[in-house]
C-alpha cells in the first residue's frame, strides 16, 4: 500500500462524521480515489458496524472493513464542548464534511450553513439522511430495509404470486453513498467557478424512489401499478432466469433479432413468424406461453453447453453464480476486484477491489480500514498544532 497519494482527489480532505454504509461509503470512494479521509468516531465504540458480525478479523467485522479502507480514524466525543472545538478546527481544514446525524445535529452544536460560511467557507457539506430535511417525515431516521418497503422496491421484487422481497444487500444505502459521492464531486468542481463550498443533501427515501427508473416511468406513463415479475423484466421477453438440464442460466434477449436468433439455437426458427412471438410487445404480452416452451427446450442440455451455443449466437446469457463463485471467476481475478490489505492487527485481509479506473491518476488502497483512534494523536498534532499536554487533558477528560 503506497503512502504518496497519487489519485485524482489527491490534496482534497474530508471529514467523515457518518457511519454504518452509506456515508462510510461514500468516504471510501473518495479515499479511493485519492483524498485524505479523517473519520471521527465517538470514544469506546466507534462505528456501530464495528460490532457487526460475525464474521470478524481479530476482532474488526467483516463489514466494517468492507467500507472504511483508505481513512485515518480519530475518536472524539463530538457532544461536548471541548469535543466541538477539536471538530471546529477539523472542519475549517477540511474540504469536505460528510455526515449522516439526524437532521438538525450538526445545527445544534453551532455547525450551521452560515457558521460553516463565516468559519469554512470553501466546505462542501454532504448531509446523508433517512428522509430528508423537507416534507412529513423530514428528521426521521432511514434505515435500508425500511426505505425498500416504502420506495416501491420491494412491491417489484419476488415472484408474481410470491411475497415482497427485500435486494440481497442494502441496496439504498449502497446507492445513497454512491449518489452521495456523485454531488460531492459536483459540488468541489461548482467550487473552482464559484470559489465557496455549498451544502449538498442526499436522502433514502429519494435514492429509493430514484432507482424504481423505469419501472417509475411505465407507471407514470401508463397510470398501471407496478408487479412482479420474479426473475423477468417489464418491459423485455424473454428476459429472465431459466432451469437447463443441471443449473440455472440468465438470458437477455433484447430485441427481435437477436429473438430470431435465440430461436434457432433452441431449434425452433418458427417461433419468429408466430404472431405472439414476432414482436418484443408481443412477447410481452404472451410471456407465460413462450417462457413455457423455451423451459422445455433448454432442459434437454446442461447448463453449460448452452452457455456455450447462446454466446456462439451472440445471445447475451451467463451462469448464475453465487458468491464464492462470482468473486473467484477468472474475469474478477483478473479486473483485480479481490484484493488484499496489510491490516495491523488481522494481518493479510482480503476485500473488494476498486470499481473505478483512471488513466492518468489511478485509484489505489493506501490504508487499511483504522483500528478505532487508530490515529487520534497524529491527526491533532499534525493538523491541528496540539501539545502533547492538551492531548493528554483531552484524553483525560475522556473527549478522546
Amino acid at each position: 500500500m503506497a503512502e504518496t497519494p497519487q489519485g485524482a482527489l489527491a490534496g482534497v480532505r474530508v471529514l467523515d462524521l457518518t457511519r454504518i454504509l452509506a456515508g462510510p461509503l461514500c468516504t471510501m470512494m473518495l479515499g479511493d480515489m485519492g483524498a485524505d479521509v479523517i473519520k471521527v468516531e465517538p470514544p469506546g465504540s466507534g462505528d456501530d458496524t464495528r460490532s457487526w458480525g460475525p464474521p470478524f478479523a481479530a476482532g474488526e467485522s467483516a463489514y466494517y472493513l468492507g467500507v472504511n479502507r483508505n481513512k485515518r480514524s480519530i475518536t472524539l466525543n463530538m457532544a461536548v464542548k471541548s469535543g466541538q472545538e477539536v471538530l471546529a478546527g477539523l472542519i475549517r481544514k477540511a474540504d469536505v464534511l460528510v455526515e449522516n446525524f439526524k437532521v438538525g445535529t450538526l445545527e445544534k452544536w453551532g455547525f450551521d450553513n452560515e457558521w460553516l460560511k463565516a468559519n469554512a467557507p470553501r466546505v462542501v457539506r454532504c448531509s446523508i439522511t433517512g428522509y430528508g430535511s423537507v416534507g412529513p417525515k423530514a428528521g426521521l431516521p432511514g434505515y435500508d430495509f425500511i426505505l425498500q418497503a416504502e420506495s416501491g422496491l420491494m412491491g417489484i421484487t419476488g415472484e408474481p404470486d410470491g411475497t415482497p422481497m427485500k435486494y440481497g444487500v442494502a441496496i439504498v444505502d449502497i446507492c445513497t453513498g454512491m449518489l452521495a459521492c456523485n454531488s460531492v464531486l459536483a459540488a468541489l468542481n461548482a467550487r473552482h467557478s464559484t470559489g465557496r463550498g455549498q451544502h449538498v443533501e442526499v436522502s433514502l427515501f429519494d435514492s429509493g424512489l430514484a432507482m424504481l427508473a423505469n419501472v417509475a416511468a411505465n407507471h407514470l406513463v401508463s397510470g398501471k401499478n407496478a408487479g412482479r415479475f420474479g426473475n423477468g423484466h417489464p418491459n423485455i421477453v424473454p428476459y429472465t432466469a431459466y432451469p437447463t438440464r443441471d443449473d440455472m442460466i440468465a438470458v437477455a434477449v433484447g430485441n427481435d433479432g437477436q429473438f430470431a436468433k435465440f430461436s434457432a439455437v433452441l431449434g425452433h426458427a418458427e417461433w419468429v413468424s408466430d404472431a405472439r412471438f414476432t414482436r418484443n410487445p408481443d412477447r410481452v404480452m404472451n410471456r407465460d406461453a413462450l417462457d413455457a416452451l423455451i423451459k422445455t427446450e433448454l432442459q434437454r442440455e446442461s447448463a453449460e453447453a448452452w452457455i456455450e451455443q447462446l454466446m456462439a449466437a451472440g445471445i447475451p446469457c451467463g451462469r448464475i453464480n453465487n458468491v464464492a463463485q462470482a468473486l473467484a471467476a477468472p474475469h474478477a481475478i483478473a479486473r483485480e476486484m479481490v484484493t488484499t490489505v496489510e491490516h495491523p492487527t488481522a494481518g493479510t485481509v482480503k476485500m473488494l477491489g476498486i470499481p473505478f479506473r483512471f488513466s492518468d491518476t489511478p485509484a489505489s488502497i493506501r490504508r487499511a480500514p483504522p483500528l478505532l483512534g487508530q490515529h487520534t494523536e497524529a491527526v491533532l498534532r499534525e493538523e491541528l498544532g496540539f501539545s502533547d499536554t492538551r492531548i493528554a487533558e483531552l484524553r483525560a477528560e475522556k473527549v478522546i
